[in-house]
C-alpha cells in the first residue's frame, strides 16, 4: 500500500511541479518588456533551499536504491520546497561506485562547495547514521565550516538519539520481522559497532527490545559489543533453537551479505550460530526498507527545519 500512495504522491507533486515552473516562465516573459525585473522573477532565480542527505553509502546497487534511496524519496515527497541531494562519507564506496558504474557521488565537502558555487543559502543536513558516531560527528565538525557562506544551515540527528526514537524504530523491527517469529525462533540484529562512546545504544536497544516485551530479539555486532558469541550464547540460554538473522544497518551490503549470512566463513554470525546447534535464516534487508524507519528521519528533517 505505501508504493501506491508514494507513487500518487509523486504523481501529484509532479503536476504540481510543471504548473509552477510554467507559471513561472510567463512571469518571465511578461518581465522582459521591463526595464528591471520584478520582485516574482528575482525570487525565481534564487535557488531553492536544499536537504542534504549524507550516508556512509554501500556498492550494493539493489540495497541503495531501495534503503538510502527510499529514505531520500519519502524525504523529498515530505519537504516539495526543498531540493533534495546526495552525499556519501565512504570515500572507499564512492570510487568503487565510480570504478564500476562511471558514476560519481560527491562527498560530503564536495556536495556542499557545489551549494556554495550554485549560490544556495540554506541547507538542512540530514544524516542516516544510526547514532552520533564518528562519521555522524565528523559531518557535524565538517558542516561548521561551511556555516558564514550560507545564510541558515541545520544538522538534523541520527536515528537513535532519543529513546523515542529507539522504542519507535524497536516497534517498527517488531513489524517487520513478526511472520518470521515463533516459540523457538530468536531474532537477531546485527549492527556494526564502533569503538566511539556511542557504541552503547546497542546495549540501550537490547533493553528497549525487553522493555517492550521482546524478549526472543538478540543484538549483535560486527566490530564491538555486544559480539556474534554473546548474542548466540543469549538466546541459546533463553531456549531458542532457530535463528533468524537481519542487520541493523540502513543499508543490506557488505557486511549482511557477509559478516551475517556467509556460511562458508566460519567466523560469520550465521556460523557462529550454527555451531551451537542453531538452525539458521538470514534476511538479507536492510532498515531503510523499513516505511515506518524512513519517516523516523522525515522527523528528524522537519526538527532540523523548525531549530534553525
Amino acid at each position: 500500500m505505501k508504493n501506491s500512495n508514494v507513487s500518487r504522491r509523486r504523481f501529484a507533486h509532479a503536476a504540481l511541479g510543471a504548473a509552477a515552473f510554467a507559471a513561472a516562465g510567463l512571469a518571465s516573459c511578461a518581465s522582459a518588456s521591463t526595464q528591471s525585473a520584478s520582485p516574482a522573477s528575482s525570487a525565481a532565480s534564487t535557488p531553492k533551499p536544499v536537504i542534504l542527505v549524507v550516508s556512509f553509502g554501500t556498492s550494493y546497487a539493489s540495497s541503495r536504491h531501495v534503503t538510502i534511496g527510499a529514505i531520500e524519496s519519502d524525504i523529498r515527497e515530505a519537504f516539495s520546497d526543498y531540493d533534495v541531494r546526495r552525499a556519501f562519507t565512504s570515500q572507499i564506496i564512492i570510487d568503487h561506485i565510480q570504478k564500476d558504474t562511471g558514476r560519481h557521488i560527491d562527498n560530503f565537502e564536495e556536495a556542499m562547495d557545489k551549494l556554495v558555487a550554485e549560490g544556495v543559502k540554506e541547507v538542512i543536513v540530514q544524516p542516516t547514521h544510526l547514532m552520533d558516531g564518528f562519521e555522524y560527528n565528523d559531518v557535524a565538525e565538517s558542516l561548521k565550516n561551511y556555516e558564514s557562506k550560507f545564510d541558515k544551515t541545520s544538522i538534523g540527528v541520527p536515528l537513535l538519539a532519543s529513546k523515542q526514537d529507539q522504542e519507535a524504530v524497536a516497534k517498527a523491527v517488531k513489524t517487520a520481522m513478526e511472520k518470521y517469529e515463533d516459540e523457538h525462533t530468536a531474532i537477531c540484529l546485527m549492527g556494526h559497532g564502533t569503538e566511539a562512546e556511542s557504541n552503547s545504544i546497542y546495549t540501550d536497544m537490547q533493553k528497549v527490545f525487553e522493555g517492550l516485551g521482546y524478549k526472543n530479539y538478540f543484538i549483535a555486532t560486527v566490530e564491538a559489543t555486544p559480539t556474534f558469541a554473546d548474542a548466540t550464547k543469549a538466546a541459546k540460554e533463553a531456549g531458542f533453537t532457530k535463528a533468524v538473522l537481519r542487520p541493523f544497518m540502513v543499508v543490506a551490503g557488505d557486511h549482511a551479505n557477509n559478516d551475517m549470512a556467509d556460511t562458508s566463513d566460519p567466523e560469520s554470525f550465521a556460523s557462529v550460530m550454527k555451531k551451537e546447534g542453531f538452525e539458521v535464516q538470514s534476511v538479507i534487508e536492510g532498515l531503510g526498507q523499513i516505511a515506518e524507519i524512513d519517516e523516523i528521519y522525515v522527523s528528524h528533517v522537519q526538527n532540523a527545519i523548525d531549530a534553525k
